[in-house]
């Protein structure tokens, strides 16, 4: 059955981590794909247990810096050996070993900026609105002291009245229906 229009998911709150993680852990494995975990603190189980592995930050890092050695590098080259050439003292127009320095700042500068730059965009920031601020126990308790699983209506295996049973199984405090 095809989730009903306006329906972003299902959300089930829980006590404490260890359960979270516990019913996060059996819906990954009876294949619920379209889920996400929420506590006030970094879990790095719950993490694991929905699958969560991609980090596509070190990489994008990583060529920031090499297009900002790459820039520097033909800057340099470019200025000292075809747009400015200067002869001063018999000394070669090209001299790589003086470029190192600048190379090196702008690989730290162009690194730096992509890190940051590429995590905002990886995590969908600046995200002004999220559905789940729409159910008022995600509103009131989700960065003091209570811990979610969320349940996303286009996942293929979602029926509202099926994932809501499902989620009571855990023995939840609540499970709601959360709207666009």
């Amino acid at each position: 059955m095809p989730p009903r229009e306006g329906i972003y998911g299902l959300l089930a709150e829980f006590e404490t981590p260890g359960e979270l993680v516990r019913a996060a852990r059996q819906a990954r494995l009876d294949g619920w794909r379209r889920l996400d975990c929420y506590s006030p603190y970094p879990l790095e189980e719950a993490a694991e247990a929905i699958g969560f592995h991609r980090n596509k930050v070190p990489l994008l890092t990583l060529i920031g810096g090499l297009m900002g050695l790459a820039a520097m590098f033909g800057l340099e080259t470019w200025v000292s050996t075809l747009a400015y050439p200067l002869n001063i003292a018999g000394r070669p127009t090209y001299s790589w070993p003086a470029f190192i320095i600048p190379a090196y700042e702008w690989t730290i500068l162009f690194a730096g900026l992509s890190a940051a730059f590429g995590m905002l965009a990886l995590n969908g920031l600046p995200s002004l609105y999220h559905p789940l601020f729409n159910a008022p126990n995600f509103r009131d308790g989700a960065t003091t002291d209570k811990f979610f699983l969320c349940l996303e209506a286009l996942d293929p295996k979602f029926d509202i009245v099926a994932a809501k049973a499902y989620l009571e199984s855990f023995a939840p405090v609540l499970v709601v229906e959360v709207e666009y």
